[in-house]
């Protein structure tokens, strides 16, 4: 079974590659939000500078479109801190998933009809 790391690094991947760059829309963007530290000196000073626990793991940015990403593996689950982040971003009216996959993603992006 692949990691989550090893299926978002699969995602973003994908999606600078050939989603941007073949479909010519080289203006749209995805970037991880790494907001997990493993000292505690350095935990402290990103919760200063804006870290907050339970952001999804990627956004992509797409013509008036921001997406959260979640990744999960298969038997993943997700924390409560993350249940709450889905919550705000869906109240404000954005859009937030969860995939497990990197064929999940794909058809997130090329199904959904999220170029309008």
């Amino acid at each position: 079974m692949k990691t989550e790391s090893r299926i978002q690094q699969e995602i973003v991947i994908w999606f600078r590659n050939n989603y941007c760059t073949k479909l010519k829309k080289t203006r749209c963007a995805i970037f991880s939000v790494p907001n997990e530290r493993k000292n505690q000196k350095e935990m402290m000073s990103m919760i200063a500078t804006g870290l907050m626990s339970g952001v999804s793991d990627l956004v992509v940015l797409l013509p008036g479109k921001v997406l959260f990403v979640e990744v999960k593996t298969e038997s993943g689950k997700q924390q409560p801190k993350q249940i709450e982040f889905e919550k705000t971003v869906k109240y404000l009216g954005f859009d937030y998933f969860v995939v497990r996959s990197l064929d999940e993603f794909k058809l997130l992006i090329d199904g959904s009809n999220l170029d309008q």
